[in-house]
C-alpha cells in the first residue's frame, strides 16, 4: 500500500496574548470508529511536531544568550495552543483532508451477470415465463427481465398493460421454434449463428421481436448471397418483412444485373403486377431500349395463353419513341393487334416523324432510362496545374464521375465533338503558341489518330457537327480575333472556309438546332458580346437573331427540349480585374426569336461546359473568379431549378463536355464511314 503524505495547516495563535490567558478548549464529541483512529494518530503528529519545536527552541536559548528567557516560556504557550487549536480544527475537518475517495468499475461485471443469467436459464431457475411457438408448440422458458432489456417488443408486452404481464405462458403465433430457442439465447449471450437454411426465418422472426441489431445482421448476410437467380426473391421476401435495407439492396442488385435476372426461372415466375413495378424502373441497366422490349416478349412467349391479355399495359412500359423506326415497324407493329398497342405505335412513330413538337408529345415513355443515355466526357480545361490532360466519364445510373482516358499532349481552349465512333480535338494553344492540328479518338479503340489541321491557327473557338460535316467557328489565332469559319468535310476529309460571321467572336458559345448553326456571345478583344448569328449550310449564309439580355463571353451553350440555353459567362473583357461572372440563364425559343431569363446557377462563373445528356442539360465546372470549380448542375425544366449531381474529381474550366453513347457502332457499320 502506499503511503500517503499528511499535510496539515495550522491556524495562526497570537502569541502575545498567550502569556496573559489561557486559550480556551472549545467542547467536542467524543470521536467514534474512524473518526476515532484518525484523531488519536493526529494528536500524535501534533505533540511530535511540539516537542521538535521544543527541542529547537531550547538550543536556541543556549547559542544566543543575549536572547530574553521569555522566548522559551512564550514558544511553550504558542505550542500548547496551537496544540489545542489543532486538535479540535482537525475533529472538524481532518476526515475530508485524508480520505481518499475512489470509484470502482468491474469491468467484465455485465458479462458476468449475463453469464451467471444463462446458467439459471440453462437450469431453468428463477424463468418467470414460457414462450410458446405458435407454429410447432415449442416451449422456450426465459427471464422478463432479460427479454425487456433485449428486444422492444418483450418490453412493451412485460412493462405495460398488456395481459401477458401477468401470465405464466404466452404464445407467439407466426413463430417457429428453432428460430424462437435461437433468438432467446442470443437476448443472454449477444451471439447468434447464421446459415443460409435458416437465415430467413431469423430474419422473420427478429423483425417480429424488434431485435433490429439481428435484423441488419440478416440483412447484410443476405445481400451476401446476391445472385441473378434469387434477387427478385430476396426483393419479395424484404417486402413481406419490411426489411427496407435488404429491399433496397436487392432491388439495386436487380437493376444493376437486369440482363443476366431476365434470363433466370424467377423472372419468369413473376407475375404481370410485379414485372410492371420493374419495367417501370428508370434504373434498369440495359443497353438499350430494345433490350427491355425483348426482355417483355420472352415473358409473354413463357405462357402466352395467360400472358397475350397483358400486352397492351406492359407495353406502355417500354420507351417505344426511343426505339429506331425500323424496329418498331419489324418486331413491334406485329405484337400489336390491339387498339391501346396501336397508339402506343403511333407515338412513337410521330415523335420521329414530328421532332420540331417533342416539346408537345412528351412523356414518361419519351424519357430515356439512364443506362440508355450513354455517358458524358468531360475533356480537359484549365486547372490548378495549367491544364488538365485527363478525360472524366459520367455514369448518370450511378451519379459518379470517373478517370476515363487522357489526352495525347496538353491543349487549352480547344474544341470537341463526337462524330460517328471518334471523338475529335480541335484547336486550341498547348501554352505557348495556338495551334490548328486535329486529333481523333476512336472510342472502340481508343486509339489517337493525327487528321489534317485546319488552315488557321485557333483557340477559344467553338465546334458542332451539322448535317455530317464538323464546323470550327471563330477564336484567335495568336494575335488577332476571329469571325472565319472552316468546315471539315470527313468523306474529302479535307478543310475549307465557309462564310464568315459579321463579328469577330472568341470564347464563344456554338450549338445546333433545327438544322442551324448558332453562334453565341463571346467577346472581341474589347467587347463581350450580347449578339447571335445563325448559318444556314444551305445558303451559305449569317443572320443575325435576337440578342440575349446580358452581354456574355465565356458562355456555355446547349441545346435541350427544343430551345437554346446560354449559361453563366462574364459581361467584359477577361483582362479586367473586375470583371463580373454571371449565374444567370437564359433560354432562346427559335419559334418566337425571343430570349427568357430562368432560374440560375447556383454560383456565378464563366467558361462552363455544358451538354445534353438523355434529357438532361448538365452544367459542368468552371471559374468563379477565384477558384476552378468541381461543381456539376442539371436542369429541370418542369421545376425550372437547377439541382447539384456528383462533382468532378478534378476542378477544371473551359472543359469541352460531350455526350456519347453505351454501345458505339464501328465505323464500317454506320452509313457514312470515314472521320
Amino acid at each position: 500500500m502506499s503511503k500517503n503524505k499528511l499535510n496539515l495547516t495550522l491556524p495562526p495563535v497570537d502569541t502575545s496574548a498567550a502569556s496573559s490567558q489561557v486559550v480556551p478548549t472549545p467542547p467536542f464529541k467524543t470521536p467514534s470508529g474512524t473518526d476515532h483512529c484518525i484523531a488519536f494518530a493526529l494528536r500524535v503528529l501534533v505533540h511530535r511536531n511540539i516537542n521538535n519545536k521544543y527541542c529547537h527552541s531550547m538550543a536556541a536559548n543556549k547559542e544566543s544568550p543575549s536572547r530574553d528567557s521569555t522566548t522559551s516560556s512564550s514558544a511553550r504557550i504558542s505550542l500548547l495552543a496551537e496544540e489545542s487549536l489543532t486538535r479540535d480544527y482537525s475533529l472538524g475537518s481532518l476526515a475530508s483532508a485524508v480520505s481518499q475517495d475512489e470509484f470502482f468499475r468491474c469491468r467484465d461485471h455485465a458479462e458476468s451477470v449475463l453469464k451467471r443469467m444463462q446458467l439459471y436459464l440453462e437450469n431453468q431457475q428463477l424463468c418467470d415465463v414460457v414462450l410458446i411457438a405458435g407454429i410447432d408448440g415449442r416451449r422456450v422458458p426465459a427471464h422478463r427481465l432479460v427479454l425487456s432489456a433485449s428486444s422492444a417488443y418483450f418490453s412493451a408486452m412485460f412493462t405495460g398493460s398488456l395481459r401477458e404481464t401477468k401470465e405464466e405462458e404466452v404464445t407467439l403465433g407466426e413463430v417457429h421454434g428453432d428460430a424462437l430457442q435461437i433468438l432467446v439465447q442470443y437476448c443472454y449471450t449477444g451471439f447468434i449463428e447464421l446459415r443460409e437454411d435458416t437465415v430467413e426465418t431469423l430474419l422473420a422472426t427478429a423483425c417480429l421481436l424488434q431485435l433490429n441489431a439481428v435484423v441488419t445482421a440478416c440483412c447484410n448476410f443476405l445481400a451476401r448471397q446476391l445472385h441473378p437467380s434469387n434477387c427478385l426473391g430476396f426483393a419479395f421476401f424484404a417486402e413481406q418483412q419490411s426489411c427496407h435495407t435488404l429491399l433496397r439492396l436487392a432491388k439495386a442488385y436487380t437493376c444493376q444485373h437486369f440482363m443476366q435476372v431476365c434470363k433466370n426461372q424467377e423472372f419468369f415466375q413473376l407475375n404481370a403486377e410485379q414485372l410492371s413495378k420493374l419495367l417501370a424502373s428508370d434504373d434498369l441497366n440495359v443497353p438499350s431500349e430494345q433490350d427491355v422490349f425483348h426482355c417483355l416478349m420472352s415473358w409473354i412467349q413463357n405462357d402466352p395463353s395467360n400472358r397475350d391479355k397483358h400486352i397492351p399495359e406492359l407495353l406502355a412500359l417500354v420507351r417505344l419513341p426511343l426505339l429506331q423506326p425500323s424496329f418498331i415497324m419489324d418486331h413491334v407493329e406485329s405484337v400489336c393487334a390491339s387498339n391501346e398497342c396501336q397508339q402506343l405505335v403511333m407515338e412513337a412513330l410521330k415523335w420521329h416523324l414530328l421532332p420540331e413538337r417533342r416539346c408537345l408529345i412528351a412523356s414518361e415513355r419519351t424519357k430515356p432510362r439512364k443506362s440508355t443515355v450513354g455517358r458524358l466526357l468531360a475533356v480537359g480545361g484549365m486547372d490548378a496545374h495549367k491544364g488538365a490532360i485527363s478525360i472524366e466519364s459520367y455514369c448518370p445510373r450511378l451519379d459518379k464521375w470517373t478517370v476515363w482516358n487522357n489526352m495525347s499532349a496538353r491543349r487549352l481552349q480547344f474544341g470537341v465533338a463526337v462524330m460517328d465512333d471518334k471523338l475529335i480535338i480541335v484547336g486550341g494553344r498547348d501554352g505557348l503558341k495556338t495551334l490548328n492540328t486535329v486529333e481523333s479518338l476512336d472510342l472502340n479503340t481508343m486509339g489517337w489518330t493525327l487528321l489534317n489541321p485546319m488552315g488557321t491557327h485557333r483557340h477559344g473557338l467553338g465546334v458542332a457537327v451539322l448535317e455530317g460535316p464538323l464546323y470550327a467557328v471563330g477564336g484567335h489565332d495568336g494575335w488577332s480575333y476571329l469571325n472565319t469559319v472552316e468546315r471539315w468535310d470527313p468523306t474529302a476529309r479535307t478543310w475549307s472556309y465557309v462564310a464568315p460571321m459579321s463579328s469577330m467572336r472568341s470564347t464563344a458559345g456554338v450549338a445546333v438546332l433545327g438544322g442551324r448553326l448558332y453562334v453565341v456571345g463571346g467577346r472581341d478583344g474589347s467587347v463581350c458580346h450580347r449578339s447571335i448569328e445563325c448559318y444556314d449550310p444551305h445558303t451559305n449564309k449569317w443572320t443575325t437573331r435576337t440578342a440575349m439580355n446580358k452581354r456574355r463571353g465565356g458562355v456555355g451553350v446547349a441545346v435541350a427540349h427544343g430551345f437554346l440555353y446560354a449559361l453563366g459567362g462574364h459581361d467584359c473583357p477577361a483582362s479586367n480585374p473586375s470583371v463580373c461572372r454571371t449565374d444567370t440563364v437564359e433560354r432562346y425559343d427559335p419559334g418566337t426569336d425571343t430570349w427568357t431569363l430562368i432560374c440560375s446557377l447556383s454560383i456565378g462563373r464563366d467558361a462552363i461546359g455544358c451538354a445534353l445528356l438523355g434529357n438532361r442539360l448538365m452544367a459542368v465546372g468552371g471559374y468563379d473568379g477565384n477558384h476552378y470549380l468541381k461543381t456539376v448542375e442539371e436542369y429541370d425544366p418542369e421545376a425550372n431549378e437547377w439541382n447539384q449531381v456528383s462533382p468532378l474529381t478534378c476542378s477544371r474550366a473551359g472543359a469541352c463536355i460531350v455526350a456519347i453513347p453505351n454501345i458505339i457502332p464501328p465505323t464500317s457499320l454506320l452509313p457514312s464511314s470515314t472521320v
